[in-house]
């Protein structure tokens, strides 16, 4: 029989000390066992946010956790928060030896974040003293209070704590901590510790602080602390640790510190002995539920579905009651029951208050789900499977995700807390990582690497969604980088720190409900987002731990459609129920098929716009098919999916089973569930099987993939279907790994696109209000509104405090800008307004309106707001308002001070004497039309009245290459443009390096886009940064996400322009500020050929090889179809001018990026003299169909352009 180890570390810090601690818990209880240790704590400061995910890894390797927390204990009563003394806690180590503990622990951390919180959460000796049944005490490192007491030499205070903590604790239960890292200030407080343990009865442990699992973590450590205190590694006086031994050391190395005191080890042992407590995981914890005397939630769910299915459908098919009672035995099953007649609950309360709400998710595609009201599409009409919702062989708790509108989710969550108890409702944390990029850009700033340079090998890391370091190191392009003198040294400490938990914030949607009081079973913390409270356990956790997560998502979408329902009811009487309208609306599909989609939900984008012109959608169908394959993994199916839809190409399917399943997308493979369809179809596997099969390819789970591609394989062969059948059908399946909806979340967020279309074409104006008040606070999406109202033909009319409401309101058939969308114009001093002409009528005057509302709501400030967007016009101009605005709001103040004193005026009385004895208002020139425009920019985020791009545009024109709402797919990253803008927000930024660079934003007639000036060109261009002024920026296109924006090369305000020639404006825009660029300008062409910017530097001058010219008569028919191996050769017919080969040029150029696919694409661009042709091959093909050169010719012509569609060994034609 071994030996069991003499030692158990106590302290120790996992990354849940939030960027003090990095031991990641995999790697700590790896090295643990590695060791030879049997059991371990976790003392994270302050909180319990690593207790379960450190349960499940100890359990895992056959370890004994011991759960524990190093607390702050405040110096003087948790509840004082004054000063500096307040502001530095002590530190002491508590672990839980049971039950009990573990719940006193929960307990002292929750009202240490909740009520001692002061810098850090506190708890005092008194409350400890009333929770400390259960727990072990460690007196701490430096920073504990006995220590601190020693540190001074006051041992008459020390032994005194010593006393207090050994009563509170009990004597054999407090012990006092020893450590050595080598520090000499420890080695004193060891000798002093030696001393007081006998003195005062308390024995002493062993213990080492660890903050990282081994040794040579020591400099990634470093560079963690430098990050949490936003420091560097040269900051004087930085937070440092002034040795490299506070890792995770041997039983040998921890017993070779103090060899002459084997006590110091056994009381670790003795500790961990005496720990008798084991978290419950996996037992479900189902809150209870009210349900009528005599029923039980089995059999009250059961009525409450049948009931539902009868309003739902009237007089149900076989087929729903079939579906019903097989769902509702898969759930009482399950023990799920409680679940949903909690979700039916809190949605029918929404619905009851008015607030709208749909389903996110799976859960759709359950029939009890929509007979008890929470989802609302029907999953039979639809073919929405269940068991991608629930599957009884595959047992995870059951997530259904509801939306509510964004500005009242709080009061469901209310709701929820009051009727099951506020002890038991909380919101769910999450955890923030560090991920590849940020790693990156954190170590190379605490490094004191430049800016530009940490920018570049950030940028390097392929920008795919969850790519970690070592994966960015198979491209090389990050590894030659990577690998490089320059950053090697870099690479390796943010290799070390990516993944590290950086903060915690409260979950988007996720709230747990308990049966018992939640801090029973983990800690809590206030959220970071409301005033409630939120878990300090992540949702995983929390699941592990029994407990059921209910999803409460706000969506802005909701809003406005409620809001929209509102006001066409005030305006029209209509009362519209957006579950009955019909789906079948010419107006709606005409609208869709003209890609006007700006508003509306999921179809805002410039590329959904683009695929959803193209598609011209006649069904929701055909909605909830559009959101499902504009993702990531399905994306290159949308081509096909349009094609066939207007068959232009031939609906095909991989085996003729799969007809049934994939009928209604046309053979194309759209949702998660087309892989559980394939599966049944030509594999015979059952509902829960074949989701067991999406569920392991949509979460790689290669292990369960093999086994059942395998089984697939054989049950699939017994049904006749050939191998390579198999083999394309699991290529159908891979693009799923990388993304999806599945088809009930695809098509509730299809009925929902459909709805704010639906409104959007019968009712623009309402639905347009609803959209600019759901976006008031974000003045990009207001600037959109505000724009496609204009399109639309419905004017904005200014604000103005005769007519304007707190909202955005329909006049008319106009929409009134709201007095809430003004800047620096609260609420409290727009209802007031609002009130005072509701009680009192229309306002006579500028002290009129200062007499009459209230100026504790109104300072300065707001009507200085008001004057300079118009809202006072009726009283005067801008310029006149603000210079008589003292007088007025002096004359209002003493009016209404005479008021609240009793004493009522002769206007009081004579109310129409007012108007004639109001102060007269100052002669004033008036404000500058530039200087109102720059007040509107300002105060309303957007130019209403105006745009000082309108006059100045004409005569940008001719040296502008593109406008900012260009930018879109079309535009290929790295092109190099000149735009003509205002400058609307100038900020710099200084990097560690100590160099300023600018972050610009710049805006023309069709939109604002941010240009990025680093260093070296901000030194040159900063003068000619002015916000409201008007310049010619030129630089590089550049897209990082979704955001466009523009690395500067060369600046010219617009005013120097003017000085200049032509000739001169174009070579100061050639000229670049940073360097060399990756295209020349687009100027200076040999007669007869391109500009030169239109090919790449490196190969220009190259002239095309020698080709086998095959004379050809004419041009015979485009093919139907690709012969595979093909290649399409594109030419530009020579005789052409310039300007017509750049036309043809660039419409082939978006005509290719609008039709990704497989077929090979060589494009010849003509060179000097247009006699010769260079053949290059663009990097992403084709998808050919007759339509792709008709559309082109169709915009250049029918002689521009060339097609050749060759297979390989075929020469290509004369042209």
């Amino acid at each position: 029989m071994s030996k069991k180890p003499d030692f158990t570390h106590l302290h120790v810090h996992t990354e849940f000390s939030l960027l003090d601690g990095m031991s990641k818990i995999d790697a700590l209880m790896d090295e643990t066992k590695a060791l030879g240790m049997d059991s371990i704590a976790i003392t994270d400061h302050g909180a319990l946010y690593g207790t379960v995910q450190f349960v499940q890894a100890a359990t895992k390797r056959g370890i004994k956790p011991i759960i524990g927390v190093e607390t702050y204990v405040a110096r003087r009563g948790m509840g004082d928060k004054e000063g500096k003394a307040d502001q530095q806690p002590f530190h002491l180590v508590l672990l839980a030896t049971n039950a009990v503990g573990y719940r006193n622990l929960c307990r002292l951390v929750t009202d240490a974040h909740l009520d001692g919180m002061y810098y850090k959460p506190r708890i005092d000796l008194d409350h400890l003293a009333k929770y400390s049944e259960g727990l072990i005490g460690l007196s701490g490192c430096l920073n504990g209070e006995i220590a601190r007491a020693l540190e001074v030499d006051d041992w008459e205070h020390a032994r005194a704590l010593a006393g207090r903590y050994g009563d509170i604790f009990g004597k054999d239960r407090f012990y006092l901590e020893v450590q050595d890292h080598g520090l000499p200030e420890q080695k004193r407080l060891n000798e002093q510790l030696f001393k007081l343990a006998p003195e005062v009865g308390l024995p002493l442990v062993l213990t080492n602080d660890l903050h990282y699992v081994r040794a040579q973590q020591r400099e990634a450590h470093d560079v963690l602390l430098c990050i949490g205190t936003a420091s560097n590694l040269e900051t004087p006086g930085r937070m440092r640790f002034n040795s490299g031994e506070f890792y995770l050391k041997s039983p040998a190395q921890m017993a070779a510190l103090f060899p002459d005191r084997p006590d110091l080890l056994l009381n670790t042992r003795a500790i961990s002995e005496a720990v008798d407590f084991k978290l419950t995981l996996g037992q479900p914890r189902m809150p209870d539920v009210e349900v009528p005397k005599g029923e039980t939630v089995e059999s009250w769910l059961r009525k409450e579905a049948e009931r539902g299915l009868l309003r739902r459908y009237g007089t149900p098919s076989a087929a729903a009651r079939e579906r019903l009672e097989y769902e509702l035995g898969v759930i009482l099953k399950m023990g799920y029951g409680a679940y949903f007649l909690i979700v039916a609950d809190f949605v029918r309360f929404a619905r009851e208050q008015g607030i709208a709400t749909t389903c996110r998710g799976s859960a759709p595609g359950s029939i009890v789900t929509y007979a008890l009201g929470i989802t609302p599409v029907d999953p039979l009409h639809y073919d929405l499977p269940f068991e991608r919702f629930l599957n009884e062989d595959r047992v995870t708790m059951p997530d259904i995700d509801i939306d509510f509108e964004d500005g009242r989710r709080e009061e469901v969550i209310r709701y929820v807390a009051q009727k099951y108890g506020e002890s038991q409702v909380a919101q769910i944390i999450t955890f923030g990582t560090m991920a590849a990029r940020a790693a990156i850009r954190d170590v190379g700033r605490v490094l004191g690497k430049s800016y530009g340079d940490v920018d570049r090998l950030a940028k390097a890391v392929p920008d795919k969604l969850g790519t970690t370091l070592s994966q960015a190191r198979k491209d090389s392009d990050f590894k030659a980088l990577a690998e490089s003198s320059d950053y090697a040294p870099l690479v390796n400490l943010a290799e070390q720190l990516e993944g590290v938990v950086r903060n915690a914030s409260t979950h988007a949607a996720g709230v747990v409900i308990s049966r018992e009081p939640l801090t029973e079973i983990m800690a809590l913390q206030r959220a970071t987002n409301s005033e409630g409270v939120m878990t300090q356990i992540e949702m995983h956790g929390v699941e592990a731990l029994g407990l059921l997560k209910f999803d409460f998502l706000g969506l802005a979408n909701l809003t406005i459609l409620r809001t929209a329902v509102d006001r066409i009811k005030a305006t029209y009487g209509v009362a519209i129920d957006l579950d009955t309208i019909p789906l079948d609306d010419a107006k709606t599909f005409a609208l869709l098929a003209s890609g006007e989609t700006s508003g509306i939900f999921q179809l805002e984008s410039a590329g959904m716009r683009r695929y959803i012109k193209e598609l011209r959608p006649t069904s929701v169908f055909d909605l909830a098919a559009m959101v499902a394959l504009y993702r990531p993994g399905p994306m290159a199916n949308i081509p096909s999916y349009i094609r066939r839809k207007h068959g232009t190409e031939a609906v095909t399917y991989l085996h003729p089973l799969l007809e049934p399943f994939l009928k209604r997308t046309y053979g194309v493979f759209v949702y998660q569930e087309d892989i559980m369809a394939a599966a049944s179809a030509l594999g015979g596997f059952s509902g829960p099987k074949a989701d067991t099969l999406g569920y392991a390819v949509r979460k790689k789970k290669e292990d369960v993939l093999a086994g059942l591609k395998q089984e697939f394989i054989t049950s699939a062969a017994e049904r006749g279907v050939a191998r390579s059948v198999i083999e394309q059908v699991f290529q159908a399946f891979e693009p799923f790994a990388n993304y999806g909806f599945n088809k009930a979340h695809a098509t509730c967020y299809g009925m929902i696109a459909y709805q704010t279309a639906y409104l959007k074409a019968n009712y623009t104006v309402e639905y347009m209000t609803s959209v600019l008040n759901a976006f008031r606070n974000k003045e990009d999406k207001v600037a959109s509104a505000i724009a496609e109202c204009r399109r639309l033909g419905i004017e904005i009319l200014p604000p103005d405090v005769e007519r304007s409401q707190l909202d955005f309101e329909p006049e008319g058939g106009a929409i009134r800008f709201g007095l809430l969308a003004i800047k620096n114009v609260g609420a409290g001093a727009v209802e007031s307004i609002v009130n005072a002409r509701t009680a009192g009528g229309d306002f006579s005057s500028l002290q009129d309106l200062c007499e009459r509302i209230d100026l504790r709501l109104a300072n300065k400030r707001v009507f200085e707001a008001l004057a300079k967007v118009g809202a006072l016009q009726k009283f005067g101009h801008p310029a006149q308002l603000l210079l008589a605005l003292d007088d007025a709001l002096s004359a209002g103040t003493s009016v209404q001070r005479e008021r609240a004193a009793g004493q009522v005026s002769l206007f009081d009385s004579s109310p129409g004497l007012a108007s004639t004895v109001a102060v007269k208002l100052p002669s004033a020139a008036e404000a500058p039309t530039r200087e109102r425009l720059r007040w509107e920019r300002e105060l309303l985020g957007v130019y209403l009245s105006d745009h000082p791009m309108n006059a100045l545009a004409p005569v940008l024109a001719p040296y502008v290459s593109g406008f900012v709402g260009d930018f879109g797919e079309d535009v290929p990253s790295e092109e190099r443009v000149v735009l003509g803008a205002i400058v609307t927000n100038v900020r710099t930024l200084v990097t560690k390096a100590g160099a300023a660079m600018g972050i610009l934003t710049v805006e023309d007639l069709t939109g604002s886009i941010e240009v990025v000036a680093f260093p070296k060109t901000w030194e040159a261009t900063r003068s000619a940064w002015v916000e409201g002024e008007a310049l010619l920026v030129a630089g590089r296109a550049e897209l990082r996400g979704e955001t466009w924006s523009i690395i500067c090369e060369a600046v010219l305000p617009w005013e120097e322009a003017q000085q200049l020639t032509p000739e001169g404006i174009a070579a100061h825009l050639a000229t670049s500020s940073s360097g060399p660029r990756r295209y020349p300008p687009r100027s200076a062409a040999p007669a007869g050929a391109l500009p030169r910017g239109l090919v790449p530097e490196e190969r220009e001058g190259e002239v095309a090889p020698p080709l086998a010219v095959v004379p050809q008569a004419e041009a015979s028919a485009d093919p139907v179809e690709a012969p595979p191996g093909a290649a399409l050769h594109i030419r530009f017919t020579a005789g052409q001018s310039v300007e017509e080969t750049i036309r043809a040029m660039e419409v082939v150029k978006s005509e290719l990026r609008a039709r990704p696919g497989g077929t090979k694409v060589v494009v010849y661009i003509p060179q000097a003299g247009g006699a010769q042709q260079l053949p290059m091959e663009i990097r992403t093909g084709v998808a050919w169909d007759p339509s792709f050169p008709a559309a082109i010719r169709g915009r250049v012509g029918a002689a521009a352009v060339r097609f050749d569609l060759l297979t390989e060994g075929e020469s290509l034609p004369a042209a």
